[in-house]
């Protein structure tokens, strides 16, 4: 029974996270573009600082690159005068030098390969922001209409079927003199008057109204 309780209140908090999820869709998606942006811009932000430190590296190799091919021209001359006791410790620095140009080395060829790397999940990222924006303006455009949709079905008729259904409504309405008209012949009916009426038409007694007939014989004697 415990069991049962727990699936069915597990069931329902499921259902409402989902309903909650739908109903604030667009905010969520906003905030989900939102944080991949800042996620972005930090991204940017550190391959910047790679990318100066990288152009500081090279400025200090070439640099050192320089001051090798200077002590090594010193190192010549001093051989050449035999001056042993300027090309030895000349010779040291050079080392030291040489040591130092193969670590810089090293260093800018690591940075090059984390610089490419960032750069192309940049790059990458760049693409899906798009294709996020994109499909938050094409998620925005269909809760637009189907709240549009919702709104004319939940208010009832549109004001076009409205306007239909009022035309209809006129034109179809019964005609009051037509009724009271139809009125009367049934009174007449029910009526002696009626009877008479008809009797005399049919040329039985006396006539009981002048005929048009009657106004012509008239003239013609």
């Amino acid at each position: 029974m415990f069991g049962t309780l727990k699936t069915l209140f597990a069931s329902a908090n499921a259902r409402a996270e989902e309903q909650l999820r739908d109903s604030y869709a667009l905010d969520l998606i906003a905030q989900k573009i939102r944080e991949a942006e800042a996620g972005q811009n930090a991204a940017k932000a550190t391959l910047a600082a790679l990318i100066q430190r990288q152009r500081l590296e090279r400025n200090q190799f070439d640099a050192l690159q320089r001051r090798i091919a200077d002590m090594s021209q010193r190192i010549e001359a001093a051989l050449e005068k035999e001056r042993m006791d300027l090309a030895q410790p000349a010779a040291e620095a050079l080392a030291r030098m040489e040591t130092e140009a193969e670590g810089r080395a090293a260093l800018m060829e690591k940075l090059d390969a984390r610089i490419l790397r960032l750069r192309n999940a940049v790059e990458a990222a760049h693409r899906r922001l798009q294709d996020l924006r994109m499909g938050q303006v094409q998620a925005r455009a269909i809760r637009q209409e189907r709240t549009a949709t919702a709104r004319l079905k939940t208010t009832g008729l549109s004001p076009l079927d409205e306007a239909r259904d009022l035309i209809a409504r006129v034109t179809n309405e019964e005609d009051p003199i037509e009724r009271a008209e139809i009125m009367d012949e049934i009174n007449r009916d029910l009526s002696d008057e009626s009877l008479t009426d008809r009797m005399s038409a049919a040329g039985i007694g006396a006539p009981t109204r002048i005929t048009a007939e009657a106004v012509l014989a008239r003239f013609k004697k």
